[in-house]
């Protein structure tokens, strides 16, 4: 399969994470957002939606929106339980990942590390909400190790994926004793080098 990301951004790093961990076969097809490479003609005649990351498959099927292919790629695997409740608790946090955290997280760390948007010139609300949505995956993390039974999954890898990032967002993991030592728990469950992924955090 081939996998259109950017490792800058957090979504896409997540389908690696995935791909990776399991031992998938893949060709990584690095795509800039930031220079307008997912609205070319071409890229958008393989993802209408002009968004990263996007998979095409060996049979030609293509999916895009990361939590949807992590999910796909993870089926019938340990990361994703095959408990319809524990698999329905992962679902619960990756539609909160997108709704409540990476809008925040995310955009405050795009606005800061790639647009030169000082810490203060952050909109209020929305550093609210991104510290807010941090204390809810400290106090969660505070009395378990994952986020859903007792070993990793992908609401695990969907919820690293920016919170590894947040200082560069203006968000201070300093306090957060549990949330740093989940993203130390994570690092060696996805076997991830942390030069690697500072250097892309940097871009």
């Amino acid at each position: 399969m081939r996998i259109y990301g950017d490792l800058t951004s957090g979504n896409c790093l997540k389908i690696k994470i995935v791909a990776d961990v399991l031992g998938l076969a893949y060709e990584w097809v690095q795509v800039d957002a930031l220079k307008g490479e997912t609205r070319t003609p071409a890229y958008l005649a393989l993802f209408p939606a002009g968004q990263i990351p996007g998979v095409v498959f060996d049979d030609g099927r293509r999916l895009a929106q990361s939590n949807a292919i992590m999910r796909y790629l993870a089926r019938e695997s340990a990361l994703l339980p095959g408990d319809p409740f524990a698999a329905a608790t992962v679902d619960q946090w990756l539609f909160w990942e997108q709704y409540s955290h990476e809008p925040t997280i995310a955009v405050c760390r795009v606005e800061m590390t790639f647009r030169g948007v000082p810490r203060e010139g952050r909109d209020p609300g929305r550093v609210a909400r991104g510290e807010a949505a941090l204390d809810l995956m400290e106090r969660h993390l505070a009395e378990s190790e994952w986020f859903v039974g007792d070993d990793v999954t992908i609401a695990d890898v969907a919820l690293f994926a920016y919170t590894q990032w947040a200082d560069g967002g203006g968000f201070d993991l300093a306090g957060r004793p549990a949330i740093r030592g989940w993203l130390d728990r994570c690092r060696v469950a996805f076997r991830l080098e942390p030069d690697a992924i500072a250097a892309a955090a940097g871009r």
